[in-house]
């Protein structure tokens, strides 16, 4: 009975890493597939800052599935607009639109998201959230000026939303000055690092 039990055990177990590898392969090419986007897109921006050289050389850290996390969302009531400085020296308008609520490989944080009062007027971009951050990898590993996610509204499922850092991305002032790269804001400060996502540019000037 007992060699029963263990045979069965063990193959269950043998079963759960299987299943949890083939699920791994999965969600890294998926990822990869992200930042093969990603690259597509810079070169399709006519007023993007890279051309294809540059394009070639942007860097990622491995995709890492303890990057995605499941996060409560709190959706603030009776925000006004502010003005978020960017690095050119000129600011924005956005209004703080909801909280994110997280653990991150046992850290426990929050994040606040926010809409862009000029960009939500344009046709296709009502639903856009933007999330920019800081941690304790930037002018380091990662760019000095922080990363940013992009979300939507329609991500939210029963107060829930899917952070995944993996795809996290550099704003255009990481390879070029010129551009209106907002900075995130303290309360967007994380204290841990962040070790997935884009990396700093050869060339950080931050």
């Amino acid at each position: 009975m007992i060699n029963r039990l263990a045979l069965l055990l063990l193959v269950f177990t043998l079963f759960s890493a299987t299943t949890g590898a083939a699920q791994k392969a999965v969600y890294k090419k998926a990822i990869k597939e992200h930042h093969k986007a990603y690259k597509v897109a810079f070169l399709k921006n006519d007023n993007g800052p890279l051309d294809k050289k540059g394009v070639k050389a942007l860097r990622f850290f491995k995709a890492d599935a303890k990057g995605k996390v499941h996060a409560q969302f709190q959706k603030l009531a009776g925000e006004e607009p502010f003005e978020m400085p960017t690095f050119s020296g000129e600011t924005q308008t956005y209004v703080r639109y909801g909280v994110l609520e997280f653990d991150y490989q046992g850290q426990s944080s929050q994040l606040t998201v926010y809409r862009n009062l000029r960009t939500i007027r344009l046709p296709g971009f009502r639903d856009q959230l933007f999330l920019p951050f800081k941690d304790s990898t930037n002018g380091k590993a990662t760019y000095g000026g922080g990363r940013y996610l992009n979300l939507k509204i329609g991500d939210m499922k029963d107060g829930k939303l899917e952070l995944d850092f993996n795809k996290c991305y550099n704003p255009y002032c990481a390879y070029q000055d010129g551009y209106i790269c907002p900075i995130p804001p303290a309360e967007n400060h994380l204290d841990f690092p962040v070790l997935v996502g884009e990396k700093a540019p050869r060339k950080a000037k931050r």
